[in-house]
């Protein structure tokens, strides 16, 4: 475009200048054939002009339509852009509706498992006291003794019993159990405290007193959170596995998952750390302890979703 306007303004400035020299005045002695021959040429350079001017202006004009059709083109690319991605953000919306659904579904049907799991425990527990009590109610009485008869163990002259009649040594005392919600809330109170000692003593005493009551696990939580605070992370790990595994229904599973995994990331095993993190989001995709696993797979720079 700017060689075509320089050769115009080229030619208009010959054909001006054969203008202004074809209007001087000419000296008598000039010959009129060539003043006839310059007004040829001016003509001709004129006619090239005009041509020049001609053909820029269609194909400007061209390019003027090839231009708007462009913009056009364009606006309608932009309005077909904008709508796809309003669909694709719908899509999305509603996709991640129905996940989040579908996740809650889940994490609901995990708990109601692993409640049953609480029960079916305890009821096989109850099985067994009501099979042993049944077993003892069913033992043969002992032998009723005969007149004259010397019962096993009786005193004799050279006997260093006891003569019949004497009182007899009764049974064993049994050792009474400690209260439930007492001792846990010692423990409770001396591991805040940090008398970590004192507190494992006292949530043991639950879990051998109390091993079906929803305490139980707690305090089992307990035990692994006493072993990750001195440090011990293999223990810790063993005594979050009973939490998971004995009662996995019980509040502190999520907290207790959450740590197992640390305390994997701690004794340098990333892969079954990472593992255990993952496995906490996609089992318990809405608790606090969730975020926290997001949050720390991030900080390592690893994908929360595998691919």
């Amino acid at each position: 475009m700017r060689m075509t306007a320089t050769i115009r303004n080229r030619f208009l400035a010959a054909a001006t200048l054969g203008i202004l020299l074809a209007s001087a005045p000419v000296p008598a002695h000039a010959v009129a054939k060539e003043i006839i021959q310059l007004q040829t040429q001016v003509q001709q350079l004129l006619d090239m002009v005009q041509r020049l001017q001609s053909t820029m202006d269609q194909r400007f004009g061209v390019l003027q339509n090839l231009a708007q059709q462009t913009a056009d083109n364009a606006t309608q690319m932009s309005a077909a852009v904008n709508a796809l991605q309003q669909k694709l953000n719908t899509e999305n919306e509603a996709v991640n509706g129905k996940l989040d659904a579908v996740s809650g579904q889940v994490q609901s049907l995990n708990d109601s498992v692993d409640e049953l799991k609480t029960r079916m425990a305890k009821l096989e527990k109850s099985v067994q006291d009501l099979q042993s009590q049944l077993q003892n109610i069913q033992a043969p009485p002992p032998p009723a003794m005969t007149p004259g008869a010397t019962t096993p163990g009786a005193a004799t002259p050279d006997s260093g019993l006891a003569p019949a009649g004497s009182p007899a040594a009764g049974p064993p005392a049994v050792p009474q159990s400690p209260p439930l919600q007492a001792t846990f809330q010692a423990g409770l109170r001396d591991y805040t405290a940090g008398r970590y000692d004192v507190a494992t003593g006292e949530f043991q005493d639950v879990l051998h007193y109390y091993p079906l009551d929803d305490l139980a696990g707690t305090a089992q939580f307990y035990l692994g959170e006493i072993a990750y605070q001195q440090k011990k992370y293999a223990d810790a790990v063993n005594d979050y596995n009973a939490v998971l595994e004995g009662f996995a229904g019980n509040a502190k599973a999520p907290a207790a998952q959450l740590h197992k995994g640390l305390a994997l990331l701690e004794l340098k095993k990333r892969t079954a750390g990472i593992q255990e993190l993952r496995d906490l989001i996609k089992r318990y995709p809405r608790t606090p302890e969730a975020a926290h696993a997001r949050s720390k797979l991030n900080g390592m720079g690893v994908r929360i979703v595998p691919r």
